[in-house]
C-alpha cells in the first residue's frame, strides 16, 4: 500500500512568504484530487488558518499543542483536532497550531519540549506521523525559521522532502546550506528509516519588472549557492539555473497585503502569475520530483499531468479525421470498439470537440488523407501540450494514411513516426501499439524492482561493491531518460552482480548505496501503481 508524502516547508529567515507558498501549493494538490493536510508548526507565530479562514467548516479547536499535552495525559495515538477546509469538495484538512484564543500563548510556552523527547514523545510523533500519510496523500508542514528543537522535528524527524524556500539577500542565502545538512546529520542519528533528503529550493518574491539585470545577476547568485539540493533529483540533462527559474515565485504587490489564496482568484493562470510559479512548484511535488526533463521541455503537459492524475480519460482512443475520409475512420473505429478500445470519431471542424480533444483521451489517432487538414493540425497541437497522462506515463499519438497519401508530404513533426497505412489488420496493429506498450513498460519496471530488492547488503569485494553502484546510477539515469531498454539491461546486470558467491559478505554496502537504492526503488513502485490502477 502506498502511503503519504510529508513535505515541510522551511525558510531560515521570515518574511519570504512561506506559509503563503504552502497554503497555495495544499489548495492547489486538494483541487487536483488530493487528500492534503496542512499543518502549522509554526507555533511562535503561527498563521496558516489566516489563509484558510473564509473556507474552513469551522475554527480550530485544537491543534499542534494539543498533541504534546494529549501525549501528557497519556494518550498513544494523536485525538482529532484538524478541522476540514473546503475546496471544491476535495479533501483539505488544517491542523493548526492551536485554539486561536487568549490561552494559546501560555499553553504553547509551557510545553518544555526537551522533557517530551526524555519521556518518549518522539515515538509518539512516529504513529502521527503514520496515521497522518494512511489517511493523506500529502501531509504539509509549515516550520517556524531558523535552528530550534521544533525546526529539527519538522526538519529531521518527520518530513520525507523539504522545500526551503529563500529570497534574493545574503541573509537567507548565508545558511539555507548549511541547515539543510544539519537536518541530514540529525536524520543519520534517528532510530528511524528515513532516506537522505529531497529538497526543493524555492526562490521567492523575485521582483525582474524593474531591475531585470540586478534580478538575473541574483538568480545566478542563488543557483550557485543551491545547486547541491539538486544532484540527488534533477535529471542531468537539465540545467540547475533553468530549474530554478522554474522554481521562482514573481513577486506581485497586490498578493502581500494579508492572507489570500491567490489561486482561488487566479484560475487559469498565465506566465508571469505568482499562481503560474505555485502549479509549477505543486506539480513537482506531485510527481514526486520525477520526470523534471518533461518539465523542462513541457511544463503545461507537466502540470497537466500532476492535474489530472485522478481523472481518467473517456476514452481510450480519438480518431481524428477531415471529411474527405469519414467512411475511412469510421471503418476504424468499428473495428476497434470490437477489439474493446473505447474509442469515438472526431470530424475535425467540430468546434465543441476540438476544445475537448486534449482531456477526451488518452491518445490520438491521426486519419490523414494526402495532407493534413488545417483543423487537424490544431488537434494536434492542443493534444501534444498534454503528453504525459495522468499515470505519468505517456499519452500517444498515432498516424494512418489513406491509400496514396505519401509520408514526404506530411509536417516535420508527423515524419517521425511510425506510419501504417489503412486496409485489413490495422485495426489490430493499432490495437496492439496502444496496450503491448504500457505491458512491456510495466515488465521493465517489475524486472528493474526486483533487481535491486535482490541487492545484499554484504558484497565480497570492493570492486563488486563499485560496480553495484554504478549500476544502480545507471539504472537511475536510465529511469531519468525514460530509456527503458537501457533499464532492463541495467537491471540483468545488477542480477548477475548480487548473486551470491562463496566468500560474500565482507564488505557491506554504504548508507548512500542503500539509501539511492530505497529511492529508486519508491520512484519504480509509484509508476507501477500508476500504470497498473
Amino acid at each position: 500500500m502506498t502511503t503519504g508524502t510529508v513535505i515541510t516547508f522551511y525558510s531560515y529567515k521570515g518574511g519570504v512568504g512561506r506559509s503563503f507558498t504552502l497554503a497555495n501549493v495544499a489548495v492547489l494538490l486538494a483541487r487536483w484530487g488530493y487528500r492534503v493536510l496542512a499543518v502549522d508548526w509554526d507555533l511562535e507565530a503561527p498563521g496558516l488558518h489566516h489563509y484558510f479562514k473564509s473556507v474552513m467548516a469551522e475554527e480550530p479547536e485544537g491543534g499542534v499543542i494539543d498533541l504534546a499535552y494529549d501525549f501528557l495525559a497519556g494518550a498513544t495515538h494523536p485525538r482529532p483536532h484538524a478541522v476540514r477546509v473546503n475546496v471544491e469538495g476535495n479533501t483539505l484538512s488544517l491542523l493548526a497550531a492551536g485554539r486561536n484564543d487568549s490561552s494559546y500563548t501560555e499553553r504553547m510556552q509551557r510545553i518544555d519540549w526537551e522533557d517530551l523527547y526524555r519521556r518518549e514523545f518522539a515515538d509518539f510523533l512516529e504513529r502521527c506521523r503514520a496515521q497522518w500519510t494512511e489517511e493523506y496523500d500529502f501531509v504539509l508542514i509549515d516550520s517556524r525559521t531558523g535552528i530550534s528543537d521544533i525546526a529539527g522535528i519538522c526538519t529531521a524527524q518527520l518530513p520525507d522532502r523539504l522545500a526551503v524556500l529563500f529570497t534574493a539577500n545574503e541573509q537567507n542565502l548565508k545558511d539555507i546550506v548549511d541547515v539543510v545538512r544539519r537536518a541530514d546529520t540529525a536524520r543519520d542519528r534517528l532510530p528511524y528509516d528515513r532516506p537522505r533528503h529531497l529538497v526543493l529550493p524555492i526562490l521567492s518574491r523575485l521582483d525582474s519588472s524593474v531591475e531585470y539585470e540586478r534580478a538575473e545577476e541574483w538568480r545566478r547568485r542563488c543557483t550557485e549557492v543551491v545547486a547541491p539540493f539538486f544532484r540527488n533529483w534533477l535529471v542531468k540533462s537539465v540545467p540547475e539555473d533553468r530549474m530554478l527559474r522554474h522554481l521562482t515565485l514573481p513577486y506581485v504587490s497586490y498578493w502581500s497585503f494579508g492572507e489570500q489564496l491567490s489561486v482561488l482568484e487566479e484560475q487559469v493562470p498565465s506566465a508571469g502569475q505568482v499562481s503560474f510559479a505555485l502549479e509549477t512548484v505543486a506539480a513537482v511535488l506531485a510527481q514526486q520530483f520525477d520526470r523534471t526533463d518533461v518539465l523542462d521541455d513541457n511544463r503545461d503537459a507537466y502540470v497537466a499531468s500532476a492535474r489530472d492524475r485522478h481523472r481518467g480519460f473517456e476514452l481510450d482512443l480519438l480518431v481524428s479525421s477531415p471529411r474527405s475520409a469519414l467512411s475511412v475512420a469510421d471503418r476504424l473505429v468499428e473495428e476497434l470498439r470490437g477489439l474493446d478500445v473505447r474509442v469515438e470519431r472526431s470530424s475535425s471542424g467540430d468546434l465543441e470537440i476540438l476544445e475537448r480533444t486534449s482531456e477526451l483521451a488518452e491518445h490520438l489517432c491521426l486519419v490523414v488523407d494526402r495532407e493534413l487538414s488545417r483543423w487537424q493540425v490544431t488537434e494536434v497541437e492542443r493534444f501534444l501540450r498534454h503528453t504525459i497522462g495522468p499515470d505519468g506515463g505517456q499519452r500517444r499519438l498515432f498516424c494512418v494514411l489513406t491509400d496514396g497519401t505519401d509520408p514526404e508530404d506530411l509536417p516535420g513533426f508527423l515524419r517521425n513516426l511510425r506510419h501504417l497505412e489503412f486496409g485489413p489488420g490495422v485495426a489490430r496493429e493499432l490495437h496492439g501499439m496502444i496496450t503491448g506498450a504500457v505491458d512491456r513498460d510495466t515488465d521493465a519496471l517489475r524486472n528493474a524492482a526486483s533487481a535491486l530488492r535482490a541487492v545484499p547488503e554484504r558484497l565480497p569485494s570492493v570492486g563488486r561493491l563499485s560496480l553495484v553502484e554504478e549500476t544502480v546510477h545507471g539504472m537511475a539515469t536510465a529511469l531519468d531518460n525514460g530509456d527503458l531498454a537501457a533499464l532492463r539491461d541495467f537491471s540483468a546486470d545488477l542480477g548477475v552482480l548480487s548473486k551470491s558467491h562463496a566468500d560474500d559478505g565482507r564488505f557491506i554496502a554504504s548508507h548512500g548505496l542503500l539509501a539511492d537504492i530505497k529511492t529508486l526503488l519508491d520512484r519504480i513502485d509509484r509508476r507501477i501503481d500508476a500504470s497498473t490502477n
